[in-house]
């Protein structure tokens, strides 16, 4: 386990050096809390969840091996969080009736990405993918809006890369159709 230069020191937190991990947690709380809103839509549970992944980082530093990036580790205990907060809880997560949707709507769909990135359209995505189950919106993040690749993202999730490439597939193809729900007729006819 190679410590780098502005990466908080494994061994020293593993040592008890609470500086060190309040670097950590400095680091990476926006990356945690940001996936735990995302996955329970509420920012008091997602707060919570937060602290509670924290916790468990700190328990589990020790049998960080250095194997993935500590950025896919930490990912991959707030993602498991989520997981077990909303199994605690029965979440009633709304799952959208998927409609057929063909190549056509999923270009439309990464044509509305690349467009909708901007500043006055970000509010919109996201909240389209507030709308998604849990784990979609917690794939489409991690993709989209963190940027980690799909070998990453599948170590994150515990998936093989082709099963994380499927998942991403399908989610991509569920916020298709909220989009092309929420978009006006003449914004999507600017797409094709």
């Amino acid at each position: 386990m190679e410590h780098r230069a502005n990466q908080p020191d494994i061994a020293a937190i593993v040592s008890g050096d609470s500086q060190e991990f309040s670097k950590l947690v400095d680091d990476y709380k926006d990356l945690v809390f940001t996936i735990a809103l995302r996955m329970l839509k509420n920012k008091e549970e997602a707060e919570e969840v937060a602290q509670d992944s924290f916790i468990k980082i700190f328990r589990s530093l020790k049998s960080f091996q250095g194997g993935s990036k500590l950025s896919t580790w930490i990912y991959r205990i707030a993602y498991n969080t989520c997981l077990d907060r909303i199994k605690k809880y029965k979440k009633d997560q709304q799952t959208k009736q998927i409609e057929e949707v063909g190549s056509y709507h999923i270009a439309e769909m990464d044509n509305a990405l690349d467009l909708m990135m901007q500043k006055e359209k970000s509010a919109m995505i996201q909240e389209c993918i507030q709308k998604l189950p849990a784990i979609d919106a917690a794939i489409l993040t991690l993709f989209y809006f963190e940027e980690q690749s799909l070998i990453e993202l599948a170590s994150a999730l515990k998936l093989s890369v082709s099963t994380a490439k499927v998942k991403l597939f399908r989610a991509r193809k569920k916020l298709a159709v909220i989009l092309k729900e929420q978009l006006k007729p003449e914004t999507i006819r600017s797409y094709e």
